[in-house]
């Protein structure tokens, strides 16, 4: 792999990218935009660098989560978002923005509590959160079935992966809670200040959500 000025070319890209705001609009987390109904029923690419991953999604599910998601989406939020907190075989965790200004805008951004539609079997997707009707924008992909940990929590499931689970399976998970760790864990504070360019200091071997967008059905 090429460098530039010391730093892989994908990293220099990756830093670039993360710097900008992408849609100015994700800066104001009270935008109308983000209020937009989600369709009932939709898919979303996730491309990342191991590989592509393809989400379903159903409405009906969790309205208030998948609704969140849907705009964070079309909005270029999850954008090279990196994948911080995986524990090999058990989850795997993103959802902080790479740029920290839209990061911090989200932090406390949060939607009401969905009842539970689905459990958390391996390849669901649900929002992480510290506290009832605390979910902001940080997901998790179960990498095996954590219904007995999960559900009665609950983690609500509003997607779920029907294409592509090998690659969350590839995703690094060498630094366990040292790149992160989970809302609950106050391990957070340095990824929100400083975003991808202290991850890709600290966390070199991380993965990333390169770009995630909605695919028509």
């Amino acid at each position: 792999m090429r460098s530039i000025g010391g730093m892989p070319k994908f990293f220099a890209v990756l830093a670039a990218v993360s710097l900008s705001c992408g849609d100015g609009r994700l800066l104001n987390p009270t935008h109308a935009v983000f209020n937009t109904p989600a369709p009932e029923t939709f898919n979303v690419m996730l491309e990342t660098s191991k590989g592509d991953i393809l989400l379903e999604l159903r409405r009906e599910w969790a309205p208030h989560g998948v609704d969140r998601f849907y705009n964070l989406v079309r909005h270029g939020y999850y954008e090279q978002a990196a994948v911080f907190r995986v524990r090999e075989g058990t989850w795997a965790q993103f959802g902080i923005a790479g740029n920290p200004k839209v990061a911090q805008a989200w932090r406390t951004q949060t939607i009401p509590d969905d009842p539970r539609k689905l459990s958390n079997t391996r390849g669901t997707v649900a929002y992480a959160f510290k506290d009832p009707n605390g979910r902001t924008a940080q997901v998790f992909i179960n990498l095996t079935d954590n219904r007995s940990t999960h559900d009665e929590e609950p983690f609500v499931p509003f997607a779920k992966v029907v294409d592509g689970m090998e690659v969350a399976d590839a995703w690094y998970a060498g630094y366990g809670e040292a790149s992160g760790g989970g809302i609950r864990a106050g391990k957070q504070d340095s990824v929100f200040a400083y975003g991808n360019d202290y991850l890709m200091r600290k966390f070199s071997k991380l993965d990333y959500i390169l770009r995630a967008r909605i695919v028509k059905q």
